[in-house]
């Protein structure tokens, strides 16, 4: 079976949950391994052929403190050739509606431009915005969670999110 590296920043400790979350619908830590990515190191990342990167879009449209500091110092110090890289991305619609969700379409900007390939697009359906740096081709770069206003949703999202995952990491 393969590993998956699951790298998160948290501001508030919401991130971290869904990241948690995501790890046991996935198989548990004998799965997927967490790196908060404040403690993370460019070479954790060589470990892995599938990886699932974490990040809240903070503030209007910017990275999470820990992502905006690893993006800026050691992202590009990392080969993802060959890899399969998965987003997902904690976010309010309402209150952000003209940058929800940018936070994961910065690092998969950035991430694909570095070899990655792109995993676990998710349908911006069921979700009331006006614009996103993560909208690919009418579906989002991966998961996107709106913790403020679609909390009750959020546990059916990531089982139907891992079960895709499942299939294309081939787990």
């Amino acid at each position: 079976m393969s590993k998956v590296g699951l790298f998160f920043g948290t501001q508030t400790g919401t991130t971290e949950e869904i990241a948690e979350k995501i790890q046991q619908e996935l198989g548990g830590d004998s799965v997927v391994t967490l790196h908060d990515i404040s403690s993370a190191d460019p070479g954790d990342f060589a470990e892995y052929d599938c990886i699932i990167i974490g990040c809240p879009t903070w503030d209007i449209g910017q990275l999470q403190s820990d992502w905006e500091n690893f993006y800026e110092n050691d992202l590009g110090k990392i080969d993802f050739n060959g890899k399969k890289v998965a987003y997902f991305g904690a976010g309010d619609q309402y209150g952000y509606a003209d940058n929800f969700q940018d936070a994961i379409g910065i690092l998969e900007d950035k991430i694909s431009s570095l070899g990655g390939k792109t995993v676990g697009y998710w349908p911006t359906d069921g979700y009331e915005f006006d614009g996103s740096r993560a909208v690919r081709n009418g579906k989002f770069v991966g998961l996107a969670i709106d913790e403020t206003n679609q909390s009750e949703l959020t546990d059916d999202r990531i089982k139907a999110w891992t079960s895709q995952l499942k299939q294309e990491f081939g787990l």
